[in-house]
């Protein structure tokens, strides 16, 4: 055989068919649609990250908010605040029906039932365990400041929950009432909760700011 013979049969041989192109074709589709579909699955049940980071401003604010409040055993509007030792009737009078023990959640006396958001002649909360059962949604509002103007109606599908329980830390006990652990939980529209943990002290006997 010669050997121009030989290159034609040899440059006969190189390439691919269509058979294969096709088979080729076929494969790298499926693969191609499958790394897709894995990436669609993902993204679908993975958090929006602006959602999180909006839950997260939520919840960082209102930690703040309650941390900075005050942590007594008698209710502020209490004659006694400054120097009661004790969560006692005795200890805390509630002279004129204002005043008296702190207890968990807003208290109700001569003045009305506390709220967080200044109504002029309606007392505030204005102690840390006043928040305990604290929510802000939809349905009662929204998100707002304390003053009860909504903050963006972009965020009405927020919804924010405050829980306030004693708490042991270090050498204190929850028995004694003296440490609470705060819990805000936002959720988003995406239905992710997103949670912040705090802890507040009482320095007996004095007000702490």
């Amino acid at each position: 055989m010669s050997i121009s013979r030989r290159l034609r049969i040899g440059l006969r041989q190189d390439g691919l068919s269509l058979i294969e192109l096709v088979m080729f074709i076929v494969i790298v589709g499926i693969g191609v649609a499958g790394i897709l579909l894995v990436m669609d699955i993902t993204t679908r049940s993975s958090a929006d990250p602006m959602i999180r980071k909006q839950s997260l401003a939520i919840a960082e604010s209102l930690l703040e908010e309650i941390e900075l409040m005050p942590f007594t055993y008698c209710d502020p509007d209490d004659a006694n605040a400054a120097n009661a030792t004790a969560s006692t009737a005795a200890q805390c009078p509630a002279a004129g029906g204002i005043g008296g023990p702190e207890g968990m959640g807003p208290e109700t006396d001569g003045q009305g039932g506390e709220i967080r958001y200044f109504t002029l002649g309606t007392p505030q909360f204005d102690n840390v365990n006043d928040y305990h059962g604290f929510e802000m949604k939809k349905a009662s509002g929204g998100i707002k400041d304390v003053s009860g103007t909504v903050v963006s109606t972009a965020l009405d599908d927020y919804t924010a929950t405050v829980a306030v329980v004693a708490a042991d830390l270090g050498g204190i006990t929850a028995a004694s009432g003296d440490a609470l652990q705060i819990t805000v939980t936002v959720t988003g529209p995406d239905s992710v909760p997103v949670s912040l943990t705090g802890y507040r002290v009482r320095y007996s006997p004095t007000v702490v700011p």
